[in-house]
């Protein structure tokens, strides 16, 4: 089976049937290209898949993106395209497609302005969130989505093997960030999604993203990057490097614990075990080392056609882990005002242990 097949649909059919639901409506997204292969945009003219539990899949799409949509696996599926002209209603073909269903899930981040024409046109039908279907058949990665993270994972693997030719004392995180970006396109990503390089105070905070601070020598600089494949799979991955210098001691100090508190995460992994477990052995080591309110994020997130996605590995999470989930162990350590650590490698989970996609190594590196 590869990547998008019948199989997904089928699934999805049972499993929206399981829910007490008639249909599934999605908007573009991660939901509809999980089903069909089809990469749409979001965009005023409407795009949607309409599932019902019974009957054919229709996508209906914008008449001058019908050669898009037929390109797309989901030509090859058995789904129906069919097409609105600019200027026409495309509601009614919404409402012919569903024939007479009473309930539908809809895609978790359709726009607003499309759940209420939905509502206007089909307004004796319940509408509930389709990714309280999908999401359990997400969660499971199949063999060919796990070798889709593998490739992303060394495509951005090789990036980071490049650092040393762009990350130095005298560049702006900015300028670091370009080259970055243009690497990452060149090692195999359709698309860059973000590109931190955070030095100094800047690694103090997670989501920095790039500014035009000069890097210091001897500053500590969190480089995070990620983008997404021509498959649609995402890469994540993150290092901390030392540009040139001594580092500081108060940040080699916590490094050297960060390191031991992300193998213990990596350590953790197994079928069975919480994913509040697996957060609770980074952040019990970081504690026990002094550190423990300086880690100020959940030790990871689910991967797969978007970015984020669930498990999510925080305190609160008792969901057991199972062979195929995909996800990241990431714990870090920021000192404010000074400089933050981080380190991230995205893993899928086995019957025997933690399987790493990213396999660079993840001690210090001093360019």
């Amino acid at each position: 089976m590869g990547l998008y097949s019948v199989d997904r649909l089928d699934a999805a059919r049972a499993a929206t049937a399981a829910a007490g639901l008639d249909a599934l409506l999605l908007s573009p997204g991660s939901d509809l290209r999980y089903l069909t292969g089809y990469a749409a945009k979001p965009t005023e003219r409407l795009t949607l898949l309409v599932l019902p539990v019974d009957g054919p899949a229709t996508l209906i799409v914008p008449r001058l993106e019908r050669p898009d949509a037929e390109a797309a696996p989901a030509g090859g599926l058995g789904v129906t395209i069919t097409d609105h002209p600019d200027g026409g209603d495309p509601y009614p073909l919404v409402a012919a497609a569903l024939d007479g269903a009473t309930s539908v899930g809809l895609a978790n981040r359709m726009w607003a302005e499309q759940v209420l024409a939905l509502r206007a046109a089909l307004p004796a039908v319940e509408q509930r969130l389709a990714g309280d279907v999908l999401r359990e058949l997400r969660l499971r990665k199949s063999p060919e989505e796990v070798e889709a993270l593998r490739r992303a994972g060394a495509a951005i693997d090789a990036v980071h093997a490049r650092m040393g030719e762009w990350l130095r004392p005298g560049r702006t995180e900015a300028e670091v960030a370009a080259d970055i970006a243009t690497a990452m396109r060149a090692a195999g990503h359709r698309t860059v999604d973000f590109t931190i390089v955070a030095s100094g105070p800047n690694g103090a905070s997670p989501h920095h993203h790039t500014s035009d601070r000069v890097i210091g020598e001897g500053e500590p600089v969190v480089v995070d990057i990620g983008g997404t494949m021509d498959d649609g799979y995402c890469s994540d991955c993150t290092r901390t490097y030392v540009a040139g210098g001594k580092p500081p001691a108060d940040f080699a100090a916590y490094y050297a614990a960060l390191h031991e508190a992300q193998l213990a995460g990596l350590a953790a992994v197994r079928p069975g075990v919480t994913a509040e477990a697996v957060d609770a052995a980074c952040r019990d080591l970081l504690t026990e080392a002094g550190y423990g309110p300086e880690f100020l994020h959940r030790t990871g997130h689910g991967i797969g056609l978007d970015g984020h996605e669930d498990p999510y590995l925080v305190t609160g999470n008792d969901r057991p882990l199972e062979a195929g989930m995909a996800f990241s162990i990431e714990p870090g350590v920021y000192r404010a005002g000074r400089h933050g650590a981080r380190i991230e490698d995205i893993v899928v989970c086995t019957e025997t242990g933690a399987d790493r996609m990213n396999t660079l190594p993840t001690e210090l590196v001093v360019l």
